[in-house]
């Protein structure tokens, strides 16, 4: 008496899904990296959220059976979670960055603005008496002063006769010249720097213009800057029609003032 003996087939062994573990170990590692640099915060913290989850998923398929790749699934989101760590130093780093760099620009626009909030932001105007007078038209005259609203007081005085040298620059032959002196008292508290004072003139009842004339003797002009409490004086040659009886000075102390003129009696 025989027997057939059936051997069921062997079941087919399953296959590891082991794609999410790798793949968050990939985006962990590039995250990290990332994160390394600042500015890449952005692109560290969107690796390591994604890394962090895919972890952490295949985490579970390593628990379920469905994977055996638990190490590599932990890295990953091991790598994922300092991704994420990264990019928060980041941020802070690039917002403080660019924080920083706004609040020197601040500061420097601060320092070249007029100081007095008064003042107009593009010049500072005469102050007192001077000021008021020189805004109805009756103009300055021979020593008057005129004072800013940073207390720079500006002094036109002294018009006299000038004889230029051999080889001055600016003086028409048949002309004459005059001279001016021309003194800036610093009252204000902060040091004042000369370089962009300027000076111009015109001659006569037509205001012809009056060019500054240069030699070995005047035409320097202001050098340095003006400490607080101090003063500086130069001499100033204009050239002027022979039958002009009058000259207008014109003195700007730079960029940020309104000019002041000054009629005075020549001739």
């Amino acid at each position: 008496m025989s027997y057939d003996t059936q051997v069921p087939p062997a079941a087919a062994p399953q296959v590891m899904r082991n794609g999410l573990g790798t793949a968050a170990l990939i985006l962990g590692i590039i995250g990290t990296l990332s994160g390394l640099i600042p500015l890449f915060f952005w692109l560290a913290g969107i690796l390591g959220l994604i890394a962090l989850i895919l972890g952490l998923v295949g985490k579970g398929r390593v628990k379920r059976g469905e994977a055996n790749n638990k190490g590599v699934a932990l890295t990953g989101a091991i790598l994922g979670l300092a991704s994420l760590v990264l990019s928060v130093v980041g941020l802070v780093i690039t917002v403080t960055a660019v924080s920083d760099a706004v609040d020197e620009i601040d500061k420097s626009i601060k320092d070249t603005a007029p100081k007095d909030p008064s003042a107009a932001p593009s010049s500072k105007a005469p102050a007192g008496d001077a000021g008021k007078a020189d805004q109805k038209g009756q103009g300055l005259e021979d020593g008057d002063s005129v004072v800013y609203d940073d207390d720079l007081k500006v002094t036109v005085s002294d018009p006299k006769p000038f004889a230029p040298g051999e080889y001055a620059v600016g003086h028409t032959k048949g002309n004459k010249a005059y001279q001016v002196t021309v003194v800036i008292e610093n009252g204000g508290k902060e040091k004042f720097d000369t370089s962009l004072v300027s000076f111009s003139a015109t001659a006569g009842t037509n205001g012809v213009t009056a060019e500054q004339i240069f030699d070995g003797k005047v035409g320097a002009g202001f050098e340095g800057t003006v400490m607080p409490g101090k003063k500086a004086t130069v001499t100033v040659a204009f050239d002027a029609p022979k039958d002009a009886k009058d000259l207008t000075v014109e003195v700007n102390p730079g960029f940020t003032y309104d000019a002041s003129q000054w009629e005075l009696k020549v001739g």
